[in-house]
């Protein structure tokens, strides 16, 4: 039986600082109430947190976000391949890595040019304009670098 990859330490802390820390309910550039490392179930402006109940819901999170990726990738990933797809997950939504060529590339097994989707994937609607945001940008290049990196 193959091994389930998993999600690395590089790529924890890779969405842990794409995310950023935040204790106390903001809104995200989504316009949704966010709490923690990107938490954003259940939370409502004035909502406060610990770091420790951060870092647990940060794992609840990317374990939800583990569970779309292996729904929805056929084919052998190494840790880096997943854990590049898990933030991509965590960040965008299952339903943004079902639709995306990015899966699709990755699960006809065409890596490199399912490595070269990340940077599509910069883009967001604040104040009802799509926009580049320049943390996607970065956030994306990370993940595509982590795709890339042999494990």
């Amino acid at each position: 039986m193959t091994r389930q990859p998993s999600t690395t330490e590089a790529g924890l802390q890779l969405i842990r600082d794409f995310e950023g820390l935040r204790l106390e309910a903001y809104l995200c550039p989504a316009g949704l109430w966010t709490v923690g490392f990107g938490h954003a179930q259940g939370v409502k402006r004035g909502d406060r947190i610990t770091e420790e109940t951060a870092e647990r819901l940060l794992l609840q999170d990317v374990a939800a976000a583990e569970r779309a990726v292996r729904r929805q990738v056929t084919k052998v990933l190494n840790d880096n391949q997943f854990s590049a797809l898990v933030s991509f997950c965590f960040n965008l939504g299952e339903t943004k890595l079902r639709v995306s060529t990015l899966k699709d590339l990755v699960n006809q097994g065409r890596y490199a040019e399912a490595a070269d989707e990340f940077p599509r994937w910069v883009f967001a609607t604040v104040n009802g304009q799509k926009r580049k945001l320049p943390g996607l940008v970065k956030r994306r290049t990370a993940e595509r670098e982590l795709f890339l990196t042999p494990a």
